[in-house]
């Protein structure tokens, strides 16, 4: 008997803790109803005032999730992916690869200036003196300033000095990265390289009028050129050597961009888009177009010499990773792809991880 009344008990008590929990939540529902509706009225008499709030609450919200999660996540599903590629444009950069990539490195250097500066003319000073202190060519300096011959100076002038020898154009309405580049005497792709120009799109290198652009290794128009004989890749017969150092050209074509701190390696333009031949023989360490983008497909072979090279914006690989191959053999074929402005090849040697100029190597 005793125990039946227990049971019953418990049965009350649960019962009474059941109707207790219904009615209160009830309750919370109608407050909430309640308050629901209201908030509805004053929105609907603002007639939107509080939608641009909302919007840019939501906005925040959204941010600040996206900061949190947003590493968490890309690691998860892309490792090495939460660098940032534009890291690689720094010259002591130090490029880690992935998973049987080649650890890979450019040299150490002192960066060139990325504006152009005012200098005053002092006692002694003479346009070759400058030149040399700032390490661009005469000519920079006399199209920069308008002299017409290299006298043109006195002490006090203010001259301006470009961060590297060229030229510096005002973008005028119409004008295009082509047209002025041609107007240099320059590819359109050495513009590009140079790392302190900005483009309105960096898809289409768009230009905003007014803006200033610095020209690398520019020509002013109707002037008498004193720059550097330029060479012309020619693709000698390979033959059947192994890894030794021996390089040859990778293709033929003109080249349009060498090697500086900003550019570790040498682009060779063809418009008729050739294939591409290994300098040497190796092993196939990357082929695809991984991180980062810049490059786009691009082939890195291991000559087991502690010597690499790489061959970037190609349109098409033949090779795949792991995969052996001899000097001469054709790999891919020139591209555009990635960061590019016409059909070229991206060319590097490095050694031991550090890129070096190609045109030290190749014969």
């Amino acid at each position: 008997m005793e125990r039946s009344s227990f049971k019953e008990d418990i049965w009350q008590f649960l019962c009474s803790l059941g109707r207790y929990s219904r009615k209160k939540t009830a309750r919370i529902f109608h407050l909430f109803e309640g308050g629901k509706s209201k908030m509805a009225v004053v929105l609907y008499r603002q007639r939107g005032r509080y939608s641009r709030p909302f919007v840019h609450s939501g906005m925040m919200l959204l941010i600040v999730i996206g900061i949190t999660l947003g590493p968490v996540l890309i690691e998860e599903n892309f490792p090495g992916l939460t660098e940032s590629s534009w890291q690689q444009a720094e010259a002591t950069a130090v490029i880690s690869a992935t998973k049987g990539e080649l650890e890979t490195s450019t040299l150490e250097s002192i960066k060139p200036r990325s504006e152009i500066i005012e200098y005053m003319v002092k006692s002694g000073d003479t346009v070759s003196t400058i030149a040399e202190k700032f390490g661009v060519s005469i000519d920079t300096i006399r199209w920069e300033n308008n002299l017409e011959t290299i006298k043109s100076i006195k002490v006090g002038s203010v001259l301006r000095i470009l961060p590297v020898t060229g030229i510096s154009h005002k973008v005028q309405h119409g004008e295009t990265i082509y047209s002025i580049a041609k107007k240099y005497q320059v590819d359109a792709q050495v513009v590009v390289n140079w790392p302190y120009n900005s483009f309105a799109n960096d898809e289409t290198f768009a230009l905003a009028v007014g803006q200033e652009l610095i020209v690398p290794e520019g020509i002013m128009p109707k002037a008498i050129p004193t720059t550097p004989r330029r060479y012309y890749a020619e693709v000698p017969s390979a033959g059947t050597i192994t890894g030794t150092g021996q390089f040859v050209w990778p293709v033929g074509g003109r080249i349009t961009q060498y090697f500086v701190w900003y550019h570790p390696g040498i682009d060779i333009a063809n418009n008729s888009a050739p294939g591409i031949v290994a300098a040497d023989s190796g092993t196939v360490v990357t082929a695809g177009w991984p991180a980062p983008w810049a490059y786009g497909n691009r082939i890195l072979i291991d000559h087991g010499n502690g010597l690499s090279t790489l061959y970037a914006h190609l349109s098409a690989i033949y090779v795949s990773p792991g995969q052996s191959v001899s000097r001469g053999t054709t790999i891919g074929k020139m591209g555009s792809t990635g960061r590019s402005t016409g059909i070229h090849l991206h060319f590097e040697i490095r050694n031991g991880g550090v890129a070096v100029n190609p045109l030290s190597y190749l014969k």
